[in-house]
């Protein structure tokens, strides 16, 4: 291979390592200013539970190092999630020298877009899902079983519906990019409504905790924002294929930090 074909491969692998040190950097930032208030932020996050649970029951640490690494454990979750901006404008950087000026047009805003519904996602498990969902378990359990729950197991509960839910409100950002690209229009997502309201609540089953409240929570704001999605998308239909044979040229100087 001669040394010319080699030189874009080193200066891409060069770029890719600037970008991750820079993600590497920005969460451990934030890591580091947020790591003194672990116990906090726990606290915090362990609020929707505690609140309902019974007069006198408390949380448990069933593992002999829970309590300290926990909270650390949650802290650096809540670094990488604060640190998402920074992480996808990384990724964004990396890869628009590759992209016409029509997409990169197209990715600000769906990176901006998907970062607010990502944010949104979270904030509607904490403030909605979570009082509901607590509420109805702690009071369904039998006669003589104490709600005890251990901290780290509540950690991986709240977790995986936080990402089930920052997940799931993304999804009017996906409709708008397939029916920007072609793949799809707004009249064929109509005609499969029945479809997506089925496939809702499957996806509810799989990305939630074992219960029907957890996944009828998840599915009826999914399907409300599919039909979100099908509403803006026909504002974008076909315009990312209209537009690509108009610029053939790219522009080869990275963004500047």
């Amino acid at each position: 291979m001669a040394v010319e074909d080699t030189q874009p491969l080193i200066s891409h692998l060069i770029e890719l390592r600037k970008r991750l040190l820079n993600c590497i950097v920005a969460v451990l930032a934030i890591f580091l200013a947020l790591v003194y208030f672990a116990n906090d932020i726990y606290q915090i996050v362990s609020e929707p539970l505690i609140s309902k649970m019974p007069l006198g029951s408390t949380m448990i640490a069933t593992d002999v190092a829970s309590p300290f690494f926990t909270p650390i454990k949650l802290t650096m979750m809540v670094s990488v999630i604060l640190s998402a901006p920074v992480l996808l404008y990384q990724v964004w950087a990396f890869i628009a020298p590759a992209l016409y000026r029509h997409e990169r047009r197209l990715v600000i805003p769906l990176l901006v877009s998907s970062t607010l519904l990502f944010y949104l996602g979270m904030a509607f498990a904490y403030f909605v899902v979570f009082p509901l969902a607590f509420g109805f378990l702690t009071h369904t359990a039998p006669i003589g079983v104490v709600v005890s729950t251990d901290i780290a197991s509540y950690l991986d509960f709240v977790m995986a519906l936080f990402m089930a839910f920052g997940v799931s409100f993304e999804v009017p950002v996906a409709i708008v990019l397939l029916c920007w690209v072609g793949v799809t229009t707004p009249a064929d997502l109509k005609a499969k409504r029945p479809y997506v309201l089925v496939g809702a609540f499957v996806v509810g089953m799989l990305l939630t905790p074992p219960d029907v409240f957890s996944q009828t929570l998840l599915a009826i704001p999914m399907y409300c924002l599919f039909e979100v999605g099908v509403f803006f998308a026909r504002f974008y239909v076909g315009k990312g294929r209209r537009d690509e044979p108009e610029e053939a040229e790219q522009q080869a100087t990275p963004p500047q930090e």
